[in-house]
């Protein structure tokens, strides 16, 4: 969905009504969702720019959204963050989440045993989500924020959940542009669905410094009970602290893990 700007005129039809009361409700996720773990803090004049709308408009979503304790404003800088009252809301569903519960103690005895950041992921439609992590005990670290969401094409969580949709679907994300891939053209998608059999062979993905140059990822897949992708673990780490040798190490430990969490979701891999 994508913001609109919708008429300030009353209209008495129920038709008109319910597509300007839709229209607000999609500018007003549209603002939250702008908001990101690389940038929490934002004032309306970037938020309005980043989501294509007024400034008038955004300032009377972001006021509504504060009385919810949706945002909130930074005393220092005037600028908004999210508001607490977004945990309150995510929490039952976190709570109610199974693979996050199941993979905690799976999650820590992984950071423990290589020493890096874990993360579980779940997957929206386009997007590689996190909701649950356990930090790296080292003072230089990568992390993977609760709620970061990520779409590029070349992240090892998303190469997980795309190697287990069909092609078709996989090109239309691609073109649609819902999952990004540098230099998209005929040649570069069929290079990428190759990468993707590669992975769902291997049982683990890799992203060696591919969207972030400081950074590497490793992710495995999870499985229900009917053989399908539903998390997928994720480890970042800072590429300085990884040689191929331990990347490859790293992916056999995370395959290990997210085995071990589809084991104790009572899943199995695919055969």
């Amino acid at each position: 969905m994508t913001p609109t700007e919708s008429s300030e005129t009353p209209d008495n039809s129920n038709s008109n009504g319910d597509s300007k009361n839709t229209s607000v409700i999609v500018n007003a996720i549209a603002v939250l969702r702008s908001f990101t773990a690389d940038e929490p803090l934002l004032g309306v004049t970037e938020i309005a720019g980043r989501i294509g709308l007024h400034k008038s408009t955004v300032s009377r979503i972001l006021a509504t959204l504060e009385q919810e304790n949706l945002v909130e404003r930074d005393v220092d800088s005037r600028r908004f963050r999210l508001g607490l009252g977004m945990i309150a809301m995510a929490g039952p569903l976190l709570a109610e989440l199974e693979e996050r519960r199941v993979a905690y103690p799976v999650l820590r005895e992984l950071t423990e045993r290589t020493g890096e950041t874990s993360a579980l992921m779940v997957w929206n439609g386009n997007e590689s989500m996190c909701v649950e992590q356990i930090p790296s005990r080292h003072q230089v670290k990568h992390l993977a924020p609760l709620g970061a969401r990520y779409n590029e094409a070349l992240s090892s969580s998303v190469q997980v959940f795309l190697a287990a949709e069909n092609q078709d679907r996989v090109r239309q994300l691609l073109r649609s542009g819902s999952v990004t891939l540098p230099g998209l053209d005929e040649d570069a998608v069929a290079a990428y669905l190759a990468r993707l059999d590669e992975a769902g062979k291997r049982g683990w993905a890799v992203n060696f410094g591919e969207t972030s140059i400081e950074e590497v990822g490793v992710a495995s897949p999870v499985y229900d009970h009917r053989g399908d992708i539903v998390a997928s673990v994720l480890i970042p780490a800072p590429k300085f602290r990884v040689s191929q040798d331990t990347l490859e190490s790293l992916g056999e430990a995370c395959a290990a893990a997210a085995a071990k969490v589809t084991t104790r979701l009572g899943g199995r891999a695919p055969r």
